[in-house]
């Protein structure tokens, strides 16, 4: 066993306190932990002005075993990531990928039409196209000139 010296200023670590506050409150996301609670995956969302497009980093998963649905106005992204195969004689030193169920939802009210949603899912990122709904486009008002 090796003899660690002793640092005040680690003992009073401001970022990690911070970190743990904030870890009990929301739960621990970090994907590093080998716990995905929800987080996974990233997902970049952009809107324009007639649409919402959905950008997911899913690296390593069959299209097969992704689903999406819109419903009341909710778009849900889940799944899972399966390992390749168990290795019951292996340990591991270190594992920080990610494998289980994960879920994401994203509340777009009566902003979008459910019946233009677009999926294309391309070396692992799912790239999701949701139309507007006419009534959530921004319209030009001509002002007159009396």
């Amino acid at each position: 066993m090796a003899l660690v010296r002793w640092n005040p200023r680690q003992a009073f670590n401001l970022n990690r306190e911070i970190d743990d506050l904030v870890n009990r409150f929301w739960g621990d996301w970090n994907p590093g932990n080998g716990k995905s609670q929800g987080r996974y995956p990233s997902v970049d969302v952009e809107e324009t002005d007639d649409q919402f497009v959905f950008t997911a980093e899913l690296p390593g998963m069959d299209r097969n075993d992704i689903q999406v649905s819109l419903h009341d106005g909710v778009l849900k992204i889940e799944g899972e990531k399966k390992r390749a195969s168990e290795k019951k004689e292996q340990s591991f030193y270190r594992s920080e990928r990610i494998y289980g169920r994960f879920s994401r939802s994203f509340q777009l009210g009566s902003k979008v039409d459910a019946e233009k949603v677009d999926a294309s899912y391309k070396d692992g990122v799912l790239t999701l196209t949701v139309a507007k709904a006419e009534a959530a486009k921004p319209k030009q008002i001509e002002v007159k000139v009396s």
